[in-house]
């Protein structure tokens, strides 16, 4: 439970103590309401209708564990809104306050870091597992993921802790340093995130992907064998054997290029390999790891016509099937997972904080929760949002509306002045109540003490 009383900040200068108890948040949003807000974070309120079609506000609920009313839940509505603006920095070094920011999270204040971490820190990896898995699962309702075709990858951020752990080499030739780990699966398909794991930078790939793989079954539930693309770190008999008896999925993973594989590839007879077109053919032969007693595939695709320039890339996979299939239309899926990293990383999974994990999943999942409302909106929004990159999304559009928020009635309306892209804004935002009510969502904010929203362009 939290005290009756809370730092906050009303200017990056300005640090003070405000009442966080229910009735004193109700008096100041009521306030806040009543006095009229003007500023350039009106444009996150656009994310507010996809909250409610998300179900946002009840996913934090059972996060929290506590009544509609109390703090908890508001202040992790304002980490989820946080990550939309793509502001990861230390709270004191800038101030969101007095620009309708804190009033999209229900607060009549924007709370300081210590809050924030006390409320991340008393809430456990098991909870925010568990939100992830719901999350998932109305992303899956929603059509979010085909769940054919899955990309896992490593995301290792370099971390400054003075703890003691594991360092790790990264791709350059510098030396080896201190990271943060972040594992993440990617439907391929519509390059959305499923789930993500963190861990300790002693954890290896092979010992991380079994339970991110267990979270994408609870959530995808298949009723096939979805495909697994992997990188070659992946590469251990214990995870290909676990993949076969434990999980529905297969996996397909790009062999190192050792000397004991160049051996074993030579060993393969020319005429195994049915050529494809000119320059490339494949085969397929059984592999068997080291004291084991079951056979994997080991898919090789061999480039080059004259014998002079040939060269060979293996795969192993649990599957068998087309070879031209898994290798030029799956595979290449796995890039995917970068593009999505590298254009939506700075919602929360660029820098790493603290190596504790209970606050650094909660903060990463509230990640995942924003991301998902971006994506509804850049979907809804079209072009040129479609595939804006989240920081260019919050620059531009979320954090760059100037406009007001007045109370009308029984309604919060929310003007924008000289909008860019106004038109494209207009059918999805004027007469909200009427749209979300055709949708079959309530189109009252919880937060906002079932006031509803809706939008004008001027």
């Amino acid at each position: 439970m939290f005290p009756e009383a809370i730092a906050t900040h009303r200017t990056a200068a300005c640090v003070r103590e405000a009442q966080a108890d229910p009735v004193s948040i109700e008096r100041g949003v009521r306030q806040l309401l009543a006095d009229k807000v003007s500023g350039t974070h009106v444009g996150l309120w656009l994310l507010i209708p996809e909250y409610l079609r998300q179900g946002t506000w009840d996913l934090l609920r059972g996060w929290s564990g506590q009544p509609a009313g109390r703090l908890e839940t508001r202040l992790a509505l304002q980490l989820v809104n946080e990550s939309a603006l793509c502001v990861g920095s230390v709270r004191a070094r800038r101030c969101l306050s007095q620009r309708g920011f804190e009033l999209a999270c229900g607060l009549p204040f924007v709370a300081a870091d210590q809050p924030i971490h006390d409320l991340l820190d008393a809430h456990s990896v098991a909870q925010a597992v568990a939100l992830q898995t719901t999350l998932g699962m109305i992303r899956r309702s929603l059509g979010h993921f085909v769940g054919g075709t899955l990309a896992v990858d490593p995301h290792r951020m370099r971390s400054y802790s003075k703890r003691q752990m594991r360092r790790r080499k990264g791709m350059d030739a510098g030396p080896a340093q201190k990271t943060s780990q972040t594992f993440f699966a990617l439907d391929a398909d519509t390059c959305q995130p499923i789930c993500f794991t963190s861990a300790t930078s002693a954890v290896t790939a092979s010992q991380a992907t079994p339970p991110l793989l267990a979270l994408c079954q609870s959530i995808l539930q298949p009723a096939g064998r979805p495909l697994v693309l992997l990188d070659s770190e992946h590469y251990s008999a214990e995870l290909f054997r676990h993949a076969r008896s434990e999980t529905p999925f297969d996996l397909l993973v790009p062999l190192p290029q050792t000397a004991r594989l160049k051996a074993r590839i030579a060993q393969i007879p020319p005429e195994a390999f049915t050529p494809r077109w000119a320059g490339f053919a494949t085969a397929t032969v059984p592999h068997r790891f080291t004291g084991g007693s079951e056979d994997f595939h080991l898919v090789v695709q061999r480039c080059g016509e004259r014998p002079e320039e040939q060269w060979f890339k293996a795969f192993l996979s649990t599957r068998h099937g087309d070879e031209v299939q898994a290798l030029c239309q799956e595979f290449p899926k796995r890039w995917h997972v970068e593009e999505f990293l590298n254009a939506n990383q700075s919602l929360g999974w660029k820098r790493a904080g603290t190596l504790n994990l209970n606050i650094r999943y909660g903060q990463m999942t509230m990640a995942l929760l924003a991301q998902s409302a971006l994506h509804a909106l850049r979907t809804r929004l079209g072009e040129p949002w479609k595939n804006a990159e989240a920081s260019c999304l919050a620059r531009d559009l979320l954090g760059a509306l100037d406009g007001d928020i007045r109370v009308h009635n029984d309604t919060v309306l929310v003007t924008f002045y000289n909008a860019p892209h106004a038109e494209s804004l207009r059918p999805h935002y004027e007469n909200l109540p009427a749209i979300l009510e055709s949708q079959n969502v309530d189109p009252r904010v919880p937060w906002l003490y079932n006031f509803k929203l809706d939008f004008r362009f001027v």
